[in-house]
């Protein structure tokens, strides 16, 4: 094959297509239990995390209620995935090697962002949310009716696998998938291109600005506990029983258990199964849908 501008215009497009075909086949898991917010900024704050909006009885003047609570962000960060082709195998047409290539490509920077949004659901026993505590902890900080601070819990501790119940159903899921810049394919492709003339390779890449962050943690719990009925049937008491500031029911109702593989033995059992295991009616299946990440094993 002539190295030629035409030619190399016709493999940009032709690997191009490739890793669209593969960006295309990537999972979208993540969009199951993230809200993806667009940002501006390298840094955006969440300070509005603080406050879940109550409705209150219209008595005297409207009450204005401020959501500038917390100095809570999330900080962006800069993503990429390169390949080079060698002028070698161009100009001798060996090609057929890199098209699957560029199709995992594709599908690479598809997947990056179940990667992050799973890693941050995962790291939420050690990592802070928007109130200081991590975002699975015993003592997060709530006014009950008489304005006391009072300690909830979403976790029920532990040291095993972790697993997750979530409420899903909400405009702001557990994780804030945070993008400013989506993966977009580009080439350094041109015969006068630094890197054709110095190393004899042509460069593809594609590069993204994004990064993950907590949502609200009253509709999230989790456990690494044993999985089981008992444990499920505390998480899922648990999050129905949430309450916002001055004891206001938050309505949370739990809808979606995650979990790695390695657990999903154990979550079918309390989901689908129709008997528990001393033969008796299963009355949590049904309860909740299952979701099997393997991001999290």
């Amino acid at each position: 094959m002539l190295v030629n501008a035409a030619n190399l215009d016709s493999l940009r497009v032709g690997f191009k297509t490739s890793f669209q075909n593969g960006l295309s086949q990537a999972s979208t898991a993540y969009a199951r239990v993230a809200t993806v917010v667009p940002s501006s900024q390298k840094e955006q704050k969440y300070g509005w995390l603080g406050k879940i909006p109550n409705v209150r009885e219209w008595v005297g003047p409207r009450a204005v209620q401020n959501l500038q609570q917390h100095d809570y962000a999330i900080k962006e960060k800069a993503l990429e995935l390169t390949l080079s082709v060698d002028k070698d195998d161009i100009e001798t047409d060996n090609l057929g090697i890199y098209t699957p290539l560029f199709t995992e490509m594709g599908m690479a920077t598809g997947a990056q962002w179940d990667l992050m949004v799973y890693a941050q659901l995962k790291a939420g026993f050690t990592t802070n949310c928007y109130d200081g505590q991590f975002f699975f902890d015993t003592d997060h900080p709530v006014l009950d009716e008489k304005g006391d601070t009072v300690a909830v819990s979403n976790t029920g501790g532990g040291a095993g696998t972790p697993w997750f119940l979530l409420d899903v159903s909400r405009a702001i899921k557990p994780i804030i998938l945070q993008k400013r810049k989506d993966f977009i394919f580009t080439a350094l492709d041109n015969l006068t291109d630094q890197n054709v003339f110095m190393n004899k390779e042509f460069m593809y890449g594609s590069d993204a600005r994004a990064n993950t962050g907590f949502g609200f943690w009253q509709m999230a719990y989790g456990s690494q506990q044993t999985l089981n009925a008992a444990a499920y049937a505390t998480a899922r008491s648990t999050l129905m029983g949430m309450k916002g500031d001055y004891g206001r029911p938050l309505g949370i109702m739990p809808n979606l258990m995650v979990v790695p593989p390695s657990l999903e033995s154990a979550a079918r059992k309390i989901l689908n199964s129709e008997y528990a295991t001393g033969g008796e009616t299963n009355e949590w299946k049904g309860t909740a849908e299952l979701l099997v990440v393997p991001w999290l094993a």
